[in-house]
């Protein structure tokens, strides 16, 4: 670590500086002791218009004054880094001036959204609180502003400090609020298991949101608070929010039906999302689901490597095997297939699934069409005849949006009606229409719902390098990763909530190539060693540059952005002795 210097040293410094080109911006690296915190200049941008410079300022527990109890548990330090870094995102916005050109003079923070997730912007402990951002240097063209990069530095980002990082700048109660919400949620989680649930959805959550590129919750128009049917209504006392009433989404199979623009989809999105957690006014806050809860839909045109998809296509014309089906333009059958599979190969309890995103051939293959095509000479198993296998055999259960096949009452165990946004039981009326009309259809799923046979990448098929650079990776928002010569679409994998999630898991599909990957480690177990490693040592573990701007992942998306990679060659993995 270079020897800290002083605020004051580095104020004569940019003084020195000012009129010079800019990559003399360049000696201002370091340490510097202000009073009552720490600046670290990590990375100075090479020219104005390049990426911002990295920086982090760490205030001393003793100085910023945080109270213990607030981050006494993970799931309460979470929930106030979250708060902080939106915190110093305001201020910084604020605070911000323009001084030269582009981005000369921004001070910002990469600030979570709507969901808490751990990011990599603010941490709190009993040592310190400390930020990482970004600044533009100033400069007119290429020329440095010295006067102005004092502004910056020693003006600005004190003052940024004063307002986010210290306990006494925040409300209290609202500090506490995020503290206990969070970890009211985590609690919450845990119990659905213990519950017999996947989900749980809170009496009064606002479930419906602003726009379909907008996570805030909607304000406008009519707005209808969640209520449980009687029937279905679950309570539970919370650590900090004491009782709370909600609809529990009990294992099995699930069915949310209703008219067009009832709130089907809202529902499910909710449902989907609630593996993370959500910051109070959300409206979401206690809408929780199962951690491992994967939304599947079809992805016309991905590229599947090596997937046992015979559950599901089998019979192939001219002979042609899908245990270890490999194509770069998966139909939407196909690719709804490998997305079950893939999933169950990495681990999860919970489908969730949405007609309208669905390939129809999928889904269902009604009595009509089974006297026109037998099965013999159709390759596709619809999902229909897979869902109850699928809990029965495996424990997976499955939520779906359903408003167009009644099919789907013969194998449902839970039936959830949405009329204009309120939901009731229609369990037994959905059971009683199924015994009064028999849709004559037979079943084609078999006896078993077949195997799910783990692989084994191809190390060599995983290469992030381009040109000279041994690792050349970018992220497009939370859609696309460019990972060497491929770009890994991701627009498909929709519980991706972050661009910072995104560059967390480019990094670590780079950790996993280099430190993991053999040729023989399935990919399960290479994806369980990657989330022990982020677990133990922290995200800084996928990235030594201790930049601000990751945030935590699943092991169900690291491992969807790995099976997109269309590089990808993966081969069975040998079953150990």
């Amino acid at each position: 670590m270079p020897a800290t210097r002083s605020a004051e040293e580095l104020r004569r410094l940019l003084s020195r500086l000012d009129g010079r080109g800019y990559k003399a911006y360049k000696e201002i690296a370091g340490v510097y002791r202000f009073p009552g915190f720490v600046l670290f200049v990590d990375h100075v941008q090479g020219d104005p218009f390049a990426a911002p410079s990295r920086l982090r300022v760490r205030v001393p527990q003793a100085h910023a004054g945080f109270p213990p109890e607030l981050y006494s548990t993970p799931a309460r330090a979470i929930g106030v880094e979250n708060y902080v870094a939106r915190r110093f995102a305001d201020v910084a916005r604020a605070t911000d001036r323009r001084r030269g050109t582009g981005h000369s003079g921004r001070i910002a923070i990469d600030a979570p959204g709507q969901e808490v997730i751990r990011h990599t912007a603010v941490t709190i402990n009993d040592s310190w609180v400390e930020a990482r951002f970004t600044v533009g240097l100033p400069a007119r063209g290429r020329t440095i502003l010295g006067h102005q990069a004092i502004e910056l530095l020693l003006e600005d980002v004190p003052h940024v400090v004063k307002h986010a990082l210290l306990y006494r700048a925040h409300d209290p109660a609202v500090v506490r609020r995020h503290a206990e919400v969070n970890e009211d949620a985590d609690w919450l989680r845990d119990q659905l298991a213990r519950r017999g649930l996947v989900a749980f959805v809170a009496d009064g959550a606002i479930l419906p949101r602003r726009s379909g590129v907008d996570e805030r919750p909607l304000e406008e128009g009519i707005v209808i608070p969640f209520e449980s049917p009687p029937s279905l209504r679950v309570s539970f006392h919370l650590p900090n929010a004491g009782p709370i009433e909600g609809m529990g989404v009990p294992r099995g199979v699930t069915l949310i039906v209703g008219g067009g623009y009832h709130g089907k989809s809202t529902l499910l999105r909710a449902i989907e999302r609630g593996v993370y957690n959500h910051c109070p006014g959300d409206g979401r806050e206690f809408v929780v689901t199962v951690s491992d809860a994967v939304k599947i839909r079809a992805e016309d045109g991905r590229a599947v490597a090596c997937v046992n998809i015979s559950p599901f296509i089998d019979n192939l014309p001219f002979g042609q095997s899908t245990r270890h089906f490999s194509t770069a333009n998966a139909s939407g059958s196909t690719s709804q297939a490998a997305n079950i599979v893939e999933a169950l190969e990495v681990g999860t309890s919970l489908l969730l699934i949405d007609e309208d995103t669905s390939a129809t051939n999928f889904m269902i293959r009604d009595h009509r069409m089974q006297e026109l095509i037998a099965k013999a000479h159709e390759p596709i198993t619809p999902f229909i005849d897979k869902v109850r296998q699928l809990h029965d055999e495996l424990g997976v259960s499955t939520v779906l949006v359903i408003g167009g096949s009644g099919d789907y009452f013969d194998v449902a165990d839970t039936v959830i009606a949405l009329h204009a946004y309120r939901p009731w039981d229609a369990t037994a009326q959905a059971k009683a229409i199924a015994a009064r009309h028999a849709t004559g259809r037979r079943p084609e799923g078999g006896d078993r719902f077949g195997d799910v046979t783990p692989r084994a990448p191809d190390p060599r098929s995983v290469d992030p390098s381009k040109g000279r650079r041994e690792v050349r990776v970018k992220v497009h928002g939370t859609r696309a990763i460019q990972f060497g010569r491929e770009t890994i679409d991701l627009e498909a994998v929709e519980q991706l909530v972050h661009p910072a999630q995104t560059r967390a898991i480019a990094a670590a599909l780079v950790y996993a190539r280099h430190r993991y990957m053999d040729g023989q480690r399935p990919l399960r177990q290479i994806v369980e060693l990657v989330m022990r490693d982020v677990a133990e040592q922290g995200l800084d573990v996928l990235d030594s540059r201790k930049v601000g701007d990751l945030a935590a992942f699943r092991p169900q998306e690291l491992a969807a952005a790995l099976n997109r990679l269309r590089s990808l060659v993966m081969r069975p993995a040998r079953t150990p002795p």
